[in-house]
């Protein structure tokens, strides 16, 4: 198992860097103000000494990102459950039973059911607390697993299949987001779709809808825009709050399956709010994925959901493994991907009735699976070579990554700069509602 950190424990080494140039810098202007105004190279000491502060990388700290994926063979619970045992440990390691995993991540991205996710766990409460914990966003997924995959029977065409599997998604969502938008979120968040009017990819972002009116759409509709089927909803119609923007959504995982990635870009890019973040160097990654996809079984019948699992699988992969090669030798310090391993863990499925072409497990049954995936050793993308095997467990990487990012969120509080600059959003002339009477 490896170590985690301890809230107890401190970095006396970077507590001397700090506190020692904090007080050449004091120094240098009681000198310069108290005793010797006529000085005239002190203002060079001062910003000489606070250059080095900003240039010392642990002092500046890092940025903490969450990624978790669309499509794959557990329906999103894989990543759910992660999330469940990360936050789990997150409360075990700062005795604080109301840590949350937005608490201890400056940016989350997520495609399809990995979006929905997001939206649950980053989206502003009545309370200004996440709107839900891991485990309710758990239960969630469970309790709606068919209805958000559109594994149930549907009769009356496709025009019938199109409006209710759209409206009740809508109405499922309106329940516990209500009229709150990106701007609602506590967090940057980024939530892939694919926009069939321009046929590109279109990314719902706080950042932009900040910006813009014309870029903030309700969260609901974004739950239901990027994980909309194209083979069952077609386009989602939706629009800005301001109207101005119209886009015809279907799932993000077809554009961007693993919006690892995007995340990335995002950060290194956006320097008004994550101003010292210069390389991978400067990053804390956990990427979740969803297992691997079981349409490659021979025993099962190939559908169209069959071939975008495995065309799905197959982007997550190549990100993964270029994200991997990106992060060089800080790989195994600043990035972990965690997924499920279907060549260890080989599950009977069951195929739903009267729909051939859909195989899928029970909600019990997936939560076993998935469980036993995260006791899977690690394993390890590596760009051009396939896959490898490391000693180390999901379980206990995902322990080790806990321990760094609780050691970030406490160095955050003695640091003279702040790591992130967060936009806030500008007041509304109505506030925005949401349920906290769950009955999904």
């Amino acid at each position: 198992m490896a170590e985690v950190y301890s809230p107890m424990m401190s970095d006396s080494s970077s507590n001397f860097d700090v506190d020692k140039l904090t007080n050449d810098i004091f120094s240098i202007l009681e000198n310069k103000f108290l005793f010797d105004s006529k000085q005239t190279n002190s203002k060079l000491q001062v910003e000489d000494l606070v250059e080095t502060l900003k240039a010392n990388k642990h002092d500046v700290g890092k940025v903490r990102v969450l990624s978790i994926d669309g499509v794959g063979s557990t329906d999103g619970i894989l990543a759910a459950k992660s999330l469940c045992h990360l936050e789990s440990r997150l409360m075990n390691i700062t005795k604080n039973s109301d840590a949350r995993v937005a608490d201890y991540f400056d940016v989350a991205s997520g495609s399809g059911i990995g979006g929905i996710l997001i939206a649950l766990l980053f989206t502003r409460g009545k309370d200004g607390r996440p709107l839900l914990k891991a485990n309710e966003a758990l239960q969630f997924l469970v309790k709606n697993r068919k209805r958000l995959n559109n594994l149930g029977n549907s009769t009356g065409g496709m025009f019938g299949k199109m409006f209710r599997s759209s409206a009740k998604m809508e109405k499922t969502f309106r329940q516990i987001f209500g009229e709150c938008t990106l701007k609602d979120t506590l967090k940057p968040v980024l939530i892939p779709c694919f926009d069939l009017k321009t046929r590109a990819t279109f990314l719902f972002s706080r950042a932009d809808g900040l910006e813009n009116d014309g870029y903030d759409f309700k969260m609901r509709e974004i739950c239901v825009a990027t994980s909309s089927d194209l083979t069952v909803n077609g386009g989602f119609e939706m629009k800005s709050v301001d109207k101005k923007t119209k886009i015809s959504a279907v799932d993000g995982g077809l554009a961007m399956n693993n919006p690892t990635a995007a995340a990335i870009t995002h950060v290194l890019n956006n320097k008004q709010e994550f101003p010292y973040c210069d390389s991978v160097e400067d990053l804390l990654v956990v990427s979740l994925g969803n297992g691997e996809s079981d349409a490659g079984d021979r025993n099962l019948t190939l559908s169209t959901a069959g071939f975008l699992k495995i065309a799905g699988e197959g982007a997550s992969d190549t990100v993964d493994q270029a994200v991997s090669m990106a992060f060089g030798e800080y790989r195994t310090e600043n990035y972990v991907r965690i997924q499920g391993n279907n060549g260890m863990t080989n599950p009977q499925r069951t195929p739903i009735r009267k729909n051939p072409n859909t195989v899928s497990m029970d909600g019990r049954k997936l939560l076993e699976v998935s469980e036993a995936m995260l006791q899977q050793k690690k394993v390890e993308s590596v760009l051009f070579r396939g896959k490898k095997l490391v000693e180390t467990t999901n379980l206990e990487k995902l322990d080790e990554f806990a321990g760094l990012l609780v050691k970030e969120h406490e160095r955050r509080k003695s640091s003279i700069f702040a790591t992130v600059m967060f936009k806030h959003a500008s007041p509304r002339s109505s506030s925005a509602t949401v349920s906290t009477d769950f009955s999904w």
